[in-house]
């Protein structure tokens, strides 16, 4: 039997004067989360954001500026996370970060700390618009899939939970859980990736958490605005007999309140999922197969010709 207690965050982005008033702050939060007896702590996309209130004012507008200025702060930021991951005894992705890989070459990177030292790499596939057209963050390369205490997790960093085949890809190399750690400037952006997540539900009989940033910043035009809630998701299938399994019929497992901060607690059964894609009512994950072989054969387009009587 295998089960976990995972925290998703719907984390309030800050405005720091010095470091150690971040420090204490992530240290809280995440202690907060841990005291709700979490394993597994889900902190957003782009969480790390706040620490452009520590570099000059000059770069908080300055969004090709700031990315070059932020890597001064990345191995503290590292470190931070490792030790709460290391204190707690528990696995944190941490607020994914704007990494340097080389001159000018910028990714959008999740780090995913462990409660040994372990740590996971998973990098943003897809870019959004103001991601490649205004910031210059170039998409990274390949999927990972991390093998846990308490099973297979993986990554899909917003806009990615958006496009099927990532997940998809990352499932058949056995992940169990997606975690999709998420920034969107409205409503219209928060729904299309929460729809995403729980269309990844469906589709690989797995269970997705979505975790947002919040952030009312009218100082830095990168992390101007973001809204959101926190989600659990999972296939809605009553099993094989139909006769309830514990997943719910909506497929939402746990919803926090929109724009509410704070951490959104569930227990997941990974048995569960194991056995609905083993034997569940429908066999999404199995018949993606069918579904793909007949879309590679040739589409007919028929001009529909209207009947007289």
């Amino acid at each position: 039997m295998t089960v976990l207690h995972l925290a998703a965050a719907a984390y309030p982005c800050q405005r720091y004067a010095h470091w150690d008033e971040f420090e204490a702050f992530l240290s809280a939060f995440v202690a907060e989360g841990v005291s709700g007896g979490a394993q597994v702590l889900l902190l957003p996309e782009y969480a790390s954001l706040e620490l452009l209130s520590l570099l000059p004012e000059a770069l908080h507008h300055d969004v090709l500026g700031q990315r070059h200025a932020l890597q001064m702060l990345l191995p503290g930021f590292l470190d931070v996370h490792a030790r709460l991951a290391r204190q707690h005894g528990v696995y944190l992705l941490g607020g994914s970060f704007i990494v340097e890989v080389s001159a000018g070459r910028y990714l959008n990177r999740a780090h995913l700390h462990g409660p040994d030292g372990e740590l996971g790499l998973q990098d943003k596939l897809i870019m959004t618009r103001f991601e490649n057209e205004e910031w210059s963050i170039s998409p990274g390369e390949g999927l990972s899939v991390f093998e846990t205490a308490y099973g297979k997790l993986g990554v899909n960093i917003c806009y990615d939970a958006e496009f099927a085949d990532l997940a998809r890809a990352q499932a058949r190399a056995g992940m169990e859980l997606l975690l999709v750690p998420s920034f969107t400037g409205n409503l219209h952006g928060y729904h299309r990736v929460r729809v995403g997540a729980m269309a990844r539900a469906l589709e690989n009989q797995i269970y997705v958490a979505q975790s947002p940033c919040l952030a009312d910043a009218p100082w830095s035009y990168a992390i101007e605005t973001a809204v959101g809630a926190a989600g659990v998701y999972a296939p809605a299938d009553p099993g094989r007999e139909g006769g309830g399994n514990g997943l719910p019929e909506t497929g939402v497992v746990a919803q926090g309140e929109v724009n509410v901060p704070g951490w959104l607690h569930t227990t997941l059964d990974l048995d569960v999922t194991r056995e609905v894609r083993r034997n569940g009512h429908v066999l999404n994950a199995r018949d993606q197969a069918k579904a793909l072989a007949q879309a590679q054969g040739e589409i007919q387009v028929n001009r529909m010709e209207a009947v007289r009587p």
